[in-house]
């Protein structure tokens, strides 16, 4: 295993450390327990987001904590859902009297501990559960879809309405229609290589490749020879659209998104053929997103998301952001 690590076991911490110091500006990052906040803490009278999960997707969460996203998130160790502690601490931190709203992939642990952290608030909360992986109903992992890439359409959308005054009714409402409008199907080129594991996840042939994948490294859908890009957008583009089913005149954003391990020139390719194949439906692709935005470390491969949108939905998406890793 070739990592750029100190010590395995901090590797968590030191990443936390470096993310902190090159955005400080944006960040405020709190390592007992560990959970990262707004530069300048959360705008008096907004609804405050905060998400979470386990390390190794990044930039999600924490590189989408700041104007127009999340006011919090909180990372817990690779692969692994934060604590209920961490969570707690985090909306603490926030201060939010006009309520929280917890965006949460849909994990077992994670779901089960953001319940705890939300039963031991004191004030308003909500929470929208992402689960817009169509790959697979059923995994180790969850009970139903998985919340992989869509849920960053989710965190956009709904932080943009936060940052205009919407209240936690309705950024609950706003949340929980973005990710029914979603729908996202990854593969898997190779596997991912946990650090403190130090070996792949799982083994893939030269000329093999995993449809369907997790963004743990999950089983996909199957195991097939590799294809061309536009073969496999075809596939994963048939599969969201069969879940979806979005009328011809559908605007719809388009995110391809890389697993952490593949060039943006091979990205692009993908997005072309994606693209091509909406238009083909008759899809207005409205707007659209290419790189490393929820990631499984070092995996080769990508993931493709469409989301049904609608005036109130681009106007949110087009809103003014400034994250770390997203902004316009």
């Amino acid at each position: 295993m070739k990592k750029l690590l100190n010590k395995v076991d901090d590797a968590l911490a030191d990443s936390l450390n470096g993310f902190g110091a090159a955005h400080r500006d944006l960040v405020s990052v709190n390592l007992e327990p560990r959970f990262v906040t707004r530069a300048g803490g959360t705008p008096k009278g907004k609804v405050a987001l905060i998400s979470g999960g386990g390390s190794g997707h990044e930039p999600l969460h924490a590189g989408f904590v700041g104007t127009g996203m999340l006011d919090a998130a909180c990372p817990g160790e690779v692969f692994t859902s934060p604590t209920p502690d961490q969570m707690l601490a985090a909306a603490q931190a926030v201060e939010a009297p006009a309520g929280v709203l917890f965006i949460v992939k849909n994990y077992s642990g994670d779901v089960m501990n953001f319940e705890m952290a939300a039963e031991m608030m004191e004030g308003p909360n909500a929470t929208v559960l992402t689960n817009d992986d169509v790959a697979v109903e059923d995994s180790l992992y969850t009970q139903g879809r998985r919340g992989v890439a869509g849920t960053i359409v989710v965190e956009k959308v709904v932080g943009a309405a936060a940052e205009a005054g919407a209240d936690l009714a309705a950024c609950k409402a706003l949340g929980d229609r973005v990710n029914a409008a979603s729908g996202t199907m990854g593969v898997a080129l190779t596997s991912c290589t946990v650090p403190a594991a130090g070996k792949p996840t799982f083994d893939l042939g030269a000329d093999e490749m995993e449809m369907g994948v997790g963004i743990h490294g999950e089983p996909g859908r199957r195991r097939v020879k590799i294809m061309a890009a536009k073969e496999i957008a075809a596939e994963m583009v048939e599969a969201i659209a069969a879940a979806l089913e979005p009328k011809s005149t559908d605007p719809v954003i388009l995110l391809v998104n890389g697993m952490g391990g593949t060039p943006l020139m091979e990205l692009y390719v993908v997005y072309g053929a994606a693209r091509r194949l909406c238009e083909d439906r008759g899809l207005k692709v409205a707007r659209s997103l290419v790189g490393n935005y929820c990631t499984s470390l070092d995996m080769a491969g990508c993931s493709i998301s469409l989301t049904k949108a609608d005036d109130e939905i681009l106007k949110l998406w087009d809103a003014p952001v400034h994250t770390a890793a997203l902004r316009w």
